[in-house]
């Protein structure tokens, strides 16, 4: 069989994206606000080493209504190309981020989820299950729900969001009469 090897077509969907993807920050938590906001300002600073705009950071409590009330709020900003919230991804009581966000996606991403927690395996093992992670598009664009840790907003990040932000981003518009 011959052709070209499959990463060639990724390689040049990569290549023909969009390079500057502005993307909105929540941080959601009850506690971690300003300064101790260290999750939300690292996605922001990696974002930003990445020629991403920040195109706002917000912070909320665990609430689902306040959740789903920032997110849309982001959503509805037509410059926000994506949105990344941070916190409320575990299995403690007050963790519903992925209960407020998840209706709100009209298409799951269910590697995102998969692959953050093979990811978290090798480093902090069993553990990983723990977390509850998520993306998907909402309103034509990315949405990811990541924990709150900076360990694991790098992880995420650097080994998935950032490599294939605007690609998604891109892929996303498409078909949604706007240019990529």
């Amino acid at each position: 069989m011959s052709g070209p090897h499959p990463s060639a077509s990724a390689d040049l969907h990569r290549r023909s994206a969009p390079g500057r993807i502005p993307t909105a920050v929540i941080t959601v938590s009850d506690t971690r606000r300003g300064a101790g906001d260290t999750g939300g300002a690292l996605v922001q600073e990696l974002l930003e080493g990445a020629g991403h705009p920040c195109a706002g950071r917000v912070s909320v409590p665990d609430e689902p209504g306040e959740i789903t009330a920032a997110l849309r709020a982001a959503l509805a900003r037509p410059e926000v190309r994506a949105v990344i919230l941070t916190g409320g991804t575990g299995i403690a009581p007050r963790d519903r981020t992925p209960e407020a966000v998840e209706p709100l996606l009209e298409r799951l991403l269910p590697g995102f989820g998969e692959l953050f927690r093979m990811l978290s395996y090798q480093e902090i093992g069993a553990a990983a299950l723990l977390s509850r992670a998520l993306a998907g598009l909402a309103a034509g664009k990315p949405v990811f729900a990541l924990p709150g840790s900076p360990a694991a907003v790098r992880l995420a990040l650097e080994r998935l969001i950032l490599p294939e932000l605007g690609h998604l981003a891109g892929e996303a518009r498409k078909g949604a009469g706007a240019p990529p």
